[in-house]
């Protein structure tokens, strides 16, 4: 059995209070028009924690600072086509607004209460949240037993 080629993606989670900003992708071709984080993959030469800084800034205008920044949760995900290392980060402190930078991929950028998330977020999302809310720091999603 050969290795395999792990896709490693970062999510920022970021939140105000009891809130969480989520965007609705749109003309990306993986999950369109369903809700997902600030997310990206991570380039050549990039760590998980600089892919997720400038993924806030090239997506919602935000700045944050690595001390800022909160490893909450690794998913090793078996997605359609593809394997992948998910790390989600959360964030409460920052500097800028958040605005809609990429209006061309995202439908809509918006604050949503953390029990009352839309209907089309997408699945995996979800359960990254409802981890991190037991203080699971790992799983994996879409493999078989």
């Amino acid at each position: 059995m050969g290795r395999t080629h792990n896709i490693p993606a970062s999510y920022l989670i970021l939140l105000r209070e009891d809130e969480v900003l989520l965007l609705q992708r749109k003309n990306t071709g993986f999950r369109d028009g369903m809700y997902s984080f600030i997310a990206g993959h991570v380039e050549e030469g990039e760590s998980f924690t600089d892919a997720v800084i400038r993924e806030a800034e090239e997506e919602a205008g935000v700045r944050i600072r690595p001390e800022d920044l909160s490893a909450a949760h690794i998913m090793h995900r078996r997605s359609d086509d593809s394997v992948r290392v998910d790390v989600f980060f959360t964030a409460r402190e920052w500097t800028g607004s958040v605005e809609n930078r990429e209006p061309h991929k995202c439908g809509d950028l918006s604050w949503f209460p953390l029990d009352a998330l839309p209907d089309n977020t997408i699945p995996y999302i979800r359960e990254a949240l409802d981890h991190i809310a037991r203080s699971s720091h790992y799983s994996e999603n879409g493999w078989t037993a």
